[in-house]
Protein backbone atom coordinates (compact mmCIF):
# COMPACT_ATOMS: atom_id res chain seq x y z
CA UNK A 1 0.00 0.00 0.00
CA UNK A 2 1.22 3.33 -0.90
CA UNK A 3 1.76 5.77 1.84
CA UNK A 4 1.72 9.84 2.28
CA UNK A 5 3.49 9.65 4.96
CA UNK A 6 7.06 11.98 4.64
CA UNK A 7 9.75 11.57 7.23
CA UNK A 8 11.16 14.93 8.37
CA UNK A 9 14.24 15.23 10.30
CA UNK A 10 16.40 18.24 11.83
CA UNK A 11 19.72 17.83 12.28
CA UNK A 12 22.65 19.52 14.20
CA UNK A 13 26.22 19.10 15.39
CA UNK A 14 27.26 19.22 18.98
CA UNK A 15 30.06 19.43 21.02
CA UNK A 16 30.92 17.22 23.89
CA UNK A 17 29.85 19.81 26.42
CA UNK A 18 27.17 20.24 24.24
CA UNK A 19 26.03 16.57 23.88
CA UNK A 20 26.46 15.61 27.75
CA UNK A 21 23.75 19.04 28.50
CA UNK A 22 21.16 17.79 25.87
CA UNK A 23 21.67 14.35 27.18
CA UNK A 24 21.23 15.69 30.33
CA UNK A 25 18.20 17.73 29.87
CA UNK A 26 16.38 14.40 28.00
CA UNK A 27 16.76 12.20 30.62
CA UNK A 28 14.80 14.83 33.10
CA UNK A 29 12.16 15.90 30.75
CA UNK A 30 12.09 13.05 27.79
CA UNK A 31 10.80 9.65 27.93
CA UNK A 32 13.99 7.64 27.09
CA UNK A 33 13.24 4.50 24.73
CA UNK A 34 15.97 2.76 23.54
CA UNK A 35 19.94 2.70 22.68
CA UNK A 36 20.82 2.15 19.17
CA UNK A 37 23.74 0.11 17.35
CA UNK A 38 24.39 0.53 14.33
CA UNK A 39 25.80 -0.28 11.03
CA UNK A 40 24.74 1.36 7.63
CA UNK A 41 26.15 0.53 4.07
CA UNK A 42 25.42 3.69 1.81
CA UNK A 43 25.35 2.62 -2.05
CA UNK A 44 24.37 6.29 -2.64
CA UNK A 45 27.54 8.02 -2.71
CA UNK A 46 29.61 5.87 -5.52
CA UNK A 47 26.21 6.15 -7.82
CA UNK A 48 26.75 7.82 -11.37
CA UNK A 49 26.01 11.42 -10.76
CA UNK A 50 25.07 11.26 -6.96
CA UNK A 51 27.13 13.94 -5.52
CA UNK A 52 26.39 14.99 -1.77
CA UNK A 53 25.21 17.86 -2.46
CA UNK A 54 22.95 16.07 -5.48
CA UNK A 55 21.89 13.45 -4.23
CA UNK A 56 17.69 12.73 -4.66
CA UNK A 57 18.17 9.04 -3.32
CA UNK A 58 19.63 6.90 -0.79
CA UNK A 59 20.13 3.12 -1.41
CA UNK A 60 21.38 1.47 2.05
CA UNK A 61 21.60 -1.44 3.98
CA UNK A 62 22.01 -1.35 7.68
CA UNK A 63 21.64 -3.33 11.11
CA UNK A 64 19.94 -1.83 14.12
CA UNK A 65 20.48 -3.88 17.37
CA UNK A 66 20.94 -6.90 15.24
CA UNK A 67 17.99 -6.15 12.92
CA UNK A 68 18.56 -6.22 9.38
CA UNK A 69 17.11 -3.54 7.03
CA UNK A 70 16.58 -2.67 3.22
CA UNK A 71 16.32 1.33 3.39
CA UNK A 72 15.17 3.85 0.51
CA UNK A 73 14.81 7.54 1.08
CA UNK A 74 13.53 9.48 -1.71
CA UNK A 75 14.12 12.92 -2.13
CA UNK A 76 16.88 15.56 -1.83
CA UNK A 77 18.22 16.04 1.71
CA UNK A 78 20.11 18.20 3.80
CA UNK A 79 20.57 19.75 7.57
CA UNK A 80 16.47 20.11 7.12
CA UNK A 81 14.85 17.36 4.95
CA UNK A 82 11.65 15.46 4.52
CA UNK A 83 11.93 12.61 1.91
CA UNK A 84 9.75 9.58 1.37
CA UNK A 85 11.34 6.25 3.28
CA UNK A 86 10.42 2.75 2.00
CA UNK A 87 11.99 -0.10 4.65
CA UNK A 88 12.01 -3.75 4.50
CA UNK A 89 13.01 -5.54 7.78
CA UNK A 90 14.56 -8.75 7.50
CA UNK A 91 15.31 -11.84 9.54
CA UNK A 92 17.90 -11.43 12.20
CA UNK A 93 21.08 -13.22 10.47
CA UNK A 94 20.64 -11.87 7.24
CA UNK A 95 22.48 -8.88 7.07
CA UNK A 96 25.69 -10.34 4.97
CA UNK A 97 23.51 -12.50 2.53
CA UNK A 98 21.59 -9.21 1.93
CA UNK A 99 25.27 -7.66 1.20
CA UNK A 100 26.35 -10.04 -1.20
CA UNK A 101 22.57 -9.84 -2.51
CA UNK A 102 23.12 -6.34 -3.62
CA UNK A 103 26.92 -7.14 -4.90
CA UNK A 104 25.87 -9.63 -7.70
CA UNK A 105 22.57 -6.93 -8.53
CA UNK A 106 25.84 -4.59 -8.96
CA UNK A 107 26.31 -2.52 -5.72
CA UNK A 108 29.59 -3.26 -5.06
CA UNK A 109 31.20 -0.03 -2.96
CA UNK A 110 29.62 1.51 0.18
CA UNK A 111 30.42 4.34 2.78
CA UNK A 112 30.37 1.96 5.96
CA UNK A 113 29.42 4.52 8.94
CA UNK A 114 28.86 2.99 12.39
CA UNK A 115 26.58 5.16 15.20
CA UNK A 116 25.18 4.71 18.56
CA UNK A 117 22.24 6.79 19.44
CA UNK A 118 20.48 7.58 22.61
CA UNK A 119 16.61 7.62 21.88
CA UNK A 120 14.47 9.91 23.57
CA UNK A 121 10.45 10.87 23.15
CA UNK A 122 10.36 14.71 23.96
CA UNK A 123 7.28 17.34 23.55
CA UNK A 124 6.37 14.46 21.02
CA UNK A 125 8.77 14.06 18.94
CA UNK A 126 11.53 11.63 18.73
CA UNK A 127 15.01 13.09 20.04
CA UNK A 128 18.40 11.02 18.90
CA UNK A 129 21.52 11.76 20.12
CA UNK A 130 24.15 10.33 17.92
CA UNK A 131 27.85 9.77 18.64
CA UNK A 132 30.35 8.96 15.91
CA UNK A 133 32.84 6.63 17.43
CA UNK A 134 36.22 8.08 18.06
CA UNK A 135 34.84 11.54 15.94
CA UNK A 136 32.07 14.02 16.49
CA UNK A 137 28.10 13.80 17.90
CA UNK A 138 24.75 15.32 16.20
CA UNK A 139 21.47 15.74 17.45
CA UNK A 140 18.06 14.57 15.04
CA UNK A 141 14.87 15.77 15.49
CA UNK A 142 12.48 13.58 13.74
CA UNK A 143 8.48 13.04 12.83
CA UNK A 144 6.08 12.15 10.59
CA UNK A 145 3.90 14.55 8.20
CA UNK A 146 0.90 13.09 6.62
CA UNK A 147 1.14 14.46 2.96
CA UNK A 148 2.99 17.63 1.62
CA UNK A 149 0.16 20.00 3.28
CA UNK A 150 1.50 18.59 6.35
CA UNK A 151 4.96 18.99 6.28
CA UNK A 152 5.54 23.07 6.85
CA UNK A 153 3.37 22.46 10.32
CA UNK A 154 5.78 19.28 11.79
CA UNK A 155 8.51 21.19 10.68
CA UNK A 156 7.80 24.48 12.16
CA UNK A 157 7.14 23.07 15.29
CA UNK A 158 10.45 21.18 15.11
CA UNK A 159 12.26 24.44 14.68
CA UNK A 160 10.50 25.92 17.98
CA UNK A 161 11.41 22.94 19.84
CA UNK A 162 15.29 23.33 18.73
CA UNK A 163 15.46 27.23 19.21
CA UNK A 164 14.48 26.68 22.39
CA UNK A 165 16.65 24.63 23.61
CA UNK A 166 19.32 26.21 21.68
CA UNK A 167 20.53 24.24 19.33
CA UNK A 168 21.81 24.93 16.04
CA UNK A 169 20.02 23.18 13.00
CA UNK A 170 22.96 22.68 9.85
CA UNK A 171 22.14 24.72 6.70
CA UNK A 172 22.73 22.35 3.69
CA UNK A 173 26.21 23.77 3.22
CA UNK A 174 27.05 22.59 6.34
CA UNK A 175 25.15 19.87 6.76
CA UNK A 176 27.26 18.39 3.58
CA UNK A 177 30.43 19.78 4.89
CA UNK A 178 29.85 17.39 7.70
CA UNK A 179 29.33 14.35 5.67
CA UNK A 180 32.08 14.84 3.45
CA UNK A 181 33.99 15.12 7.00
CA UNK A 182 32.63 12.16 8.24
CA UNK A 183 33.56 10.17 4.93
CA UNK A 184 37.04 11.67 4.88
CA UNK A 185 37.60 11.03 9.18
CA UNK A 186 35.82 8.70 10.08
CA UNK A 187 33.40 6.52 7.83
CA UNK A 188 35.08 3.69 5.91
CA UNK A 189 35.09 2.36 2.14
CA UNK A 190 33.58 -1.39 1.91
CA UNK A 191 34.54 -3.16 -1.63
CA UNK A 192 32.02 -6.41 -3.00
CA UNK A 193 35.32 -8.06 -3.89
CA UNK A 194 36.94 -8.03 -0.74
CA UNK A 195 33.76 -9.86 0.51
CA UNK A 196 33.60 -12.88 2.54
CA UNK A 197 31.17 -15.10 4.69
CA UNK A 198 30.49 -13.07 8.23
CA UNK A 199 31.86 -10.23 6.68
CA UNK A 200 30.80 -7.56 8.78
CA UNK A 201 29.34 -9.78 11.87
CA UNK A 202 33.48 -10.19 12.17
CA UNK A 203 34.65 -6.76 11.94
CA UNK A 204 31.70 -5.23 14.26
CA UNK A 205 30.22 -7.64 16.16
CA UNK A 206 26.75 -7.13 14.82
Amino acid sequence: MVTNDIEIELRGRLTHEQYLTLLATLQRDGIYKEHKHRLLLDYSTFLPGEGVAERKQDIRLRITNGVPEIMTKIGGWGGDEHRREISIVTEAGSFDRLVETYGILGYTRAIVAERHTEVFEYQGFEFALVTVPNHSYYFEIESMAHGEADVSRVKSEMRAICSEMKLEIFDDAGFYAYIEELNREANTVFEFKDFEPNYFSKRYAI
